[in-house]
């Protein structure tokens, strides 16, 4: 028997679009491998004092291709993103038509960095929700800036010493 992949794109929806969408975009087998440390002190969470971490020659490659993103596509702009250790929030806003569709942006940056660094280091799907509203632009846009502080709580989480341990 022949397996299907589900389909989690919005069916019957055009993902060109003038629109916000909130990206975000894993690596395989959560692998940590986008920041080359991480440290925060006990008291500097607990008052929201920001987490310390430096991208990985990856986590810069992928810095990079954002970035480049409205270099390559007039009319789509990457509005807020993060770079986490083993995954990316973004918040990418398509301005005008006509427009590439979110899977061709999101394929072609993942082909780049790939390219990049000699190997995939992508899952992949990725995640994708349209944004509906003001409301929850800045709940996706909050979330997006809290989400270092609260690694420990996101559900891409793994533990960073482990993998150091390796």
């Amino acid at each position: 028997m022949i397996h299907k992949r589900k389909d989690y794109r919005l069916k019957n929806y055009d993902y060109s679009s003038p629109n916000a969408y909130f990206i975000t975009i894993c690596i395989k087998e959560r692998h940590p491998i986008l920041w080359s440390n991480a440290s925060r002190d006990t008291v500097g969470a607990a008052i929201g004092r920001p987490i310390t971490y430096h991208l990985s020659p990856y986590g810069k490659v992928v810095d990079a291709a954002i970035n480049n993103i409205s270099t390559h596509y007039p009319g789509v702009t990457v509005d807020k993103y993060v770079i986490m250790p083993n995954h990316i929030h973004m918040i990418i806003s398509i301005t005008t038509k006509p427009a590439p569709q979110i899977p061709t942006i999101i394929n072609q940056m993942k082909g780049y960095v790939s390219k990049q660094i000699g190997f995939s280091p992508w899952q992949k799907l990725y995640h994708d929700r349209i944004i509906r509203d003001e409301e929850e632009y800045l709940n996706k846009w909050q979330y997006i800036e809290d989400n270092p502080v609260k690694w420990n709580e996101d559900e891409e989480y793994v533990n960073l010493q482990y993998f150091e341990n390796l």
